[in-house]
């Protein structure tokens, strides 16, 4: 079997069997892609050795981010995994082999002000009364990513039928498949059911639950679901109407919903079930944002806080 078959088969692979997202299955699949053809035509499956995929992923140091090469490794890690698994490879040329060491930056979440700012409507008062169906869509958009946490991708994939208004929960489908159920608050569930009300319509309850609104009312096409692009893009023009200056993107509300719960006293278990991890390790980042806040409130506020190198820092009134 050939390169070319073999990442043809690994691709059905990922979307048939491991579930895995169609944007993850088009980057691991490009990845190998690139690798294969670096090979040259005459590579065969089994020729690949451990050195070889070293020095590909060395040749690209420097023009890529460390964040880039490991995936990029996982990818080929994966592909040959696969080989094994199906008989095609007798060994993966992968074991052994350690990605580059990615720098682990703290989550940047937004603050509580700016959340409720861009929650807020923006809808100007002359219109208010009657919202058009876009402002509806948008705010119920920031309010489920806000008032859930969930993924972009997972926001993206919801369908009408997937919301319990009754229960006031959400059912997601998140990372390989696995199903959670989230709680809705009553911000997020109020803005749905208006928004939805406006779509009222038979059938509605198995279309996607965010769409596009391009098409006219009487458009007999199926409704187009929005994608992660769109959605990033309707976060960005409702902070810039709302007034938020910083960089407003669908993850950015997942740390905030995550740091926020923390912060209220909410138990590490319970906001890793909420967000999907499956690893606890993953969201005890949050703590360390937490805490850092903490001490910068108190570096900001507390009489005896001394920042630099021991210096007080100034107080209103205090004479030069």
């Amino acid at each position: 079997m050939n390169f070319e078959r073999a990442i043809e088969r690994f691709g059905t692979y990922l979307g048939a069997e491991r579930n895995v997202a169609a944007h993850t299955r088009r980057a691991y699949v490009s990845d190998v892609r690139q690798f294969a053809q670096s090979l040259g035509e005459k590579a065969s499956l089994t020729s690949v050795t451990k050195e070889r995929i070293g020095e590909y992923l060395g040749s690209l140091y420097g023009d890529r981010e460390a964040a880039t090469l490991g995936r990029k490794l996982a990818s080929i890690r994966s592909f040959y995994r696969y080989l094994v698994r199906e008989g095609i490879c007798d060994a993966d040329p992968t074991a052994g082999l350690s990605g580059p060491r990615t720098p682990k930056g703290l989550p940047n979440p937004l603050s509580v002000d700016d959340c409720e700012v861009l929650m807020t409507d923006p809808i100007k008062p002359a219109t208010r009364e009657r919202p058009a169906i876009r402002d509806l869509r948008d705010r119920a958009l920031a309010e489920t990513l806000y008032g859930t946490g969930v993924r972009v991708g997972e926001l993206v994939a919801l369908d009408v039928r997937d919301v319990e208004f009754r229960r006031g929960e959400i059912r997601v489908w998140g990372k390989g498949g696995k199903e959670r159920v989230v709680p809705l608050p009553a911000a997020a569930r109020e803005s749905l059911e208006a928004y939805l009300a406006a779509r009222q319509r038979p059938g509605v309850l198995a279309e996607p639950l965010f769409i596009s609104l391009r098409r006219g009312a009487a458009n007999a096409e199926p409704a187009r679901r929005l994608s992660a692009r769109d959605v990033r893009r309707v976060l960005a023009k409702r902070a810039r109407r709302a007034g938020v200056a910083d960089h407003v993107h669908p993850h950015r509300l997942r740390h905030s919903y995550a740091t926020h719960l923390l912060d209220m006293g909410a138990d590490l278990r319970e906001i890793q079930e909420l967000l999907g991890h499956s690893s606890l390790s993953t969201t005890q980042k949050y703590t360390a944002v937490s805490a850092e806040r903490l001490m910068t409130v108190y570096d900001q506020a507390h009489p005896r806080a001394r920042t630099g190198r021991g210096k007080r820092r100034p107080r209103a009134g205090d004479k030069g």
